[in-house]
């Protein structure tokens, strides 16, 4: 039983290093860097003023759920 769980084990470990993606390095200049961060800085304080808060979409209202509570007995 240990042999086979040892060579399972093995085999997930293979598949999981596989499956690692490695990140491509920035290759922004200084410049675009700052640029960016700057741009960042102007889309927070918009943020904090108020005018952009959270992503529009339907609110999660408490009366729903998954609805197994209200099930009627067809039989």
């Amino acid at each position: 039983m240990d042999k086979r769980l040892a060579k399972k084990h093995k085999r997930q470990v293979a598949r999981a290093q596989a499956k690692v993606k490695v990140s491509e390095p920035d290759v922004r200049t200084h410049e675009e860097i700052e640029a960016a961060r700057e741009a960042s800085k102007a889309n927070a304080s918009i943020a904090v003023n108020g005018k952009v808060s959270a992503p529009g979409g339907p609110a999660r209202r408490a009366g729903s759920g998954t609805g197994s509570a209200a099930r009627t007995d067809n039989g």
